[in-house]
Order: C-alpha cells, then structure tokens, then sequence
C-alpha cells in the first residue's frame, strides 16, 4: 500500500498570505465622521439696565425716646397707644404744684429785687447832685453807687431764678418731640417719674418715610465707580439711584424710594459696605426691623454682553465656562468671568468679547480641538429644542 504525501510548502504559504492579508484588513483607517451640528449664537453689544439686588432691614428715618427732665407724680396720660401724634402736643401731665410755688416764689424776690432797685437809683441820683455842692462827702456818693449797682445785680439773679423757676414748670408738661407713632406707656398715672432717669416713659417713631440698610459688597461698590467714571453706566436724568423692595413674602412693595448714602468705612468682618436707602411710607406698611429685598436701579450698560444661562457650566471650582468656536469651526473651553443674571442671560464681565461664537445647543457633543458643524440659532430657538431633546429623553 503506498501513501501520498501532499507538499507542505505550498500549503504555508497560502496560509500564511492569508493572514498578511486578514492583518492588512484589521489596520484599514476607519472611514471620516462628519463633523457634529451644534446651535451657536454670536455675542453682540447691547444695552442692559444694570440691576442689583441685595438684602437689607428697615430703620426708623427718626426716633425719639420721651423722658421726663423734673421729678413728679403722673397725673394724666393724654395719648391713645399705637396712635400717631404731632410734634409739641402733649402727652403727660406731672403734678405741678411744688413747681408752681418755686415759680411764685422766683417771682417774687424778683419784685423785691427791682424794688430796692428803685430805691438805690433814687439815692443815687440825690447823692449825684449834692456831690457836686460838696453837701455829701465822695465816699457817701461811691456807696450810694455801688448798692445801685448791687441791686441791679440782683434783679438779674432773680430773673435767672424765674426763668429756672418757668423752665421747670414747663417741664411737667411732657410734649412730643417728634411727629409720628407713639408706642405702648411705659408709665401709669400715679407713678414717680424722676428727672434724667434713663427708663422712657414712651418712644415716638416716625415711620413716613423709612431707611432701608443694605450691606453692599465693596467690590461691587468699587466696580460701580469704575463703570461710572469709564461711562460704561448712565445714570438716571436726575443723577438719584432709584430703589425697589421686595418684601418678605415674595411681593413687591408697590412705592419707590431712592439711594440716599453710603458709609465711608467698610465693615471689616464682611467686607461690605452699608448703603441707606430712602422708601415713602404713607400706609405705614413697613416698620423698623423688617427684612426685605431691595434692587438698585444702577443705570444702564450701552455695550454689555449676555450669554444664554444654558451655554454656561462650571468647572469643578466654581468657575463659569463656555464652548467658544473658533474661526475654523474648531472648539475651544474658555473661562469666562460672569456678573448678574439678566432675565435668562448671564452678564459677562471678563473672558468674551463681541462676535465671538458660544455654543448653546449641543454642547454634550463637543470636544476639545474638535470640528464641528456651527448653525446659527436664536435663544428662544435654543431653548425649544433643549426642552425637546430633555423630554425625548424621558
């Protein structure tokens, strides 16, 4: 039996053609990917009413704590509680009755007192002539002189102590020193009061109009100027920085108020400044304490920038970045310094300029130095087709 031995060399070389070949096919470059469509928008100049809005309380515009200045009983209380009162009208009465005799008293040594007055003048003015005729000696006349002159002093003193006298009389009549709401008696009728004691006896408040303090960062007070100084901000026709509140439970206080001062020093705990506004209150809706909102109207910014809140993410620091396209449609990350948040747009302060291209449909797609397919969108556009794609996903 004879056996037939098949050639192995052809055989290893087929196979080994076969895998060059199998080899040359796993090395083939994948074909070309289009460049990803992305919506951009391009950042143009515009005019921005600049806006600020920081949280403040209110303070009385005045307050006026009512004490008595003489010792006495309390005979009548002439005030309605929590009711408004005027400026001068009278609000307690002190017994006045040992008052009334010093002042009765004062007067009446001041009656003794100009009445030797008459008297001294009277000798006085005999001495004169008979001086002259050598009828009375020099020293007699100097005597007369001098106890003219000695009552004329003490007419004086006597009219100081009728006015100290009137002044505390006065006293026991206690008066309102300001116009506005008088609070709660701390005193009933009957009880001792003392002069200078540092217990009120009442506290009116005038609450038309009203302070609010706000702390401004002094950063910001600082850019404000700068702006100003540089034009970037126009103010009001009138120059005045116009004030809107917020009020606690998320209304808006229907009146408008004004910028009225800011502090010289800045709080070096928080690094801010206080800044006073002035609010009308003519329904007295707002009382000293009270927490609220309030906005400064700063003015308006011709040439600011605004990019769609949507186009912007942060890094894992904190700071605001943007997929910028550039010139030749590659992609670029780029940090961008942001300001307030004007309706849905953010106010760029740093990192933009104007005809620059951000993305803000797609930005999921976008890489690094990768090129993509720029459409042109509108903001509104944008944000239809976000809302489209985040339902669809759902």
């Amino acid at each position: 039996m004879t056996k037939h031995h098949i050639p192995l060399r052809p055989l290893l070389a087929s196979a080994v053609a076969m895998l060059a070949l199998a080899g040359c096919d796993s090395k083939a470059p994948p074909p070309n990917m289009p460049p990803q469509s992305v919506g951009v928008i391009t950042l143009q100049t515009q005019a921005v009413k600049i806006h600020t809005s920081l949280p403040g309380r209110t303070s009385a515009y005045e307050i006026a704590q009512v004490r008595p200045q003489v010792t006495g009983v309390i005979q009548k209380r002439l005030f309605t509680e929590g009711t408004d009162v005027t400026a001068g009208q009278q609000l307690y009465q002190i017994d006045p009755s040992r008052y009334q005799a010093a002042y009765d008293t004062a007067r009446g040594q001041l009656a003794e007192a100009e009445a030797g007055e008459v008297t001294a003048r009277a000798k006085l003015d005999r001495y004169r002539s008979l001086v002259q005729a050598h009828a009375v000696s020099r020293q007699e006349y100097d005597d007369a002189l001098a106890a003219e002159k000695q009552a004329q002093g003490q007419i004086l003193s006597a009219k100081g102590q009728v006015e100290s006298a009137q002044v505390n009389l006065g006293y026991t009549k206690m008066y309102a020193p300001i116009s506005g709401r008088i609070g709660r008696t701390l005193v009933t009728v009957g009880a001792l009061v003392t002069a200078n004691q540092t217990d009120n006896t009442a506290i009116v408040t005038r609450l038309d109009p009203i302070y609010v303090d706000v702390n401004l960062p002094a950063i910001t007070l600082l850019r404000l100027k700068r702006e100003l100084a540089q034009g970037r901000i126009e103010r009001q026709a009138n120059g005045e920085v116009p004030v809107t509140l917020t009020m606690e439970d998320g209304t808006t206080y229907e009146h408008m108020g004004r910028m009225a001062l800011s502090e010289v020093n800045v709080d070096t705990s928080t690094a801010s400044v206080v800044v006073r506004a002035i609010m009308p209150n003519p329904d007295k809706l707002l009382l000293p304490g009270m927490y609220v909102h309030a906005e400064l109207d700063e003015g308006s910014d011709p040439s600011s920038l605004l990019v769609p809140q949507q186009a912007v993410s942060h890094n894992t620091h904190g700071d605001a970045q943007v997929w910028v396209i550039k010139p030749d449609d590659t992609a670029e990350l780029r940090q961008i310094q942001i300001g307030q948040a004007v309706g849905q747009d953010w106010l760029v302060t740093g990192g933009l300029k104007a005809g620059e291209r951000v993305v803000i449909v797609g930005v999921q797609k976008v890489k690094p130095g990768a090129k993509v397919k720029p459409e042109e969108v509108t903001a509104p556009a944008a944000a239809a087709q976000n809302n489209a794609s985040q339902n669809k996903g759902q």
